[in-house]
């Protein structure tokens, strides 16, 4: 059937599994600032790749703020949204057209993507207080919001 086949083309293409240390990294910000995963030890990092052509990355960036970063608020959580394979200037245009104010990793090489996976975005990760991996998917939908927001709320306990 076709949907067992599609989540077979996503765990083949996942590198990063439940219970695995999250690769470290270190990723330049739109705003010209660099941060590193590993420097957010203590926190719940939830990582999103994404593009702008993605129709269900559009969905999931519109949600992040208020689905995610609202919702936390006063918690120990980073979001940290990474645009996989796509210049500054499409990532910036992307991110003023739709005033979104939080922090946007860039990622043109695909060099931060490639450790977690080698296909398919929107990936979310959660990553625990102490640098795990607990939680990860493909794809984004209302479900999915559900599901990314119930990961968060277990970690950050």
């Amino acid at each position: 059937s076709q949907p067992a086949t599609a989540q077979q083309d996503i765990e083949a293409t996942t590198l990063i599994h439940a219970g695995d240390v999250a690769p470290d990294f270190s990723v330049e910000m739109l705003d010209g600032s660099t941060v590193t995963l590993s420097k957010f030890k203590g926190k719940v990092v939830l990582i999103s790749f994404w593009a702008t052509w993605c129709p269900p990355c559009r969905q999931e960036m519109a949600h992040l703020q208020e689905g995610v970063i609202d919702h936390f608020a006063g918690k120990d959580i980073v979001v940290l949204p990474i645009s996989r394979g796509e210049q500054r200037e499409v990532v910036e245009k992307f991110i003023t057209d739709n005033g979104y104010t939080f922090g946007v990793g860039l990622d043109p090489e695909r060099t931060i993507y490639d450790q977690y996976a080698s296909n398919f975005v929107p990936r979310t990760f959660i990553i625990n207080k102490r640098g795990k991996v607990t939680y990860r998917v493909a794809g984004y939908d209302e479900q999915t919001a559900k599901a990314v927001n119930a990961a968060i709320a277990k970690a950050l306990r």
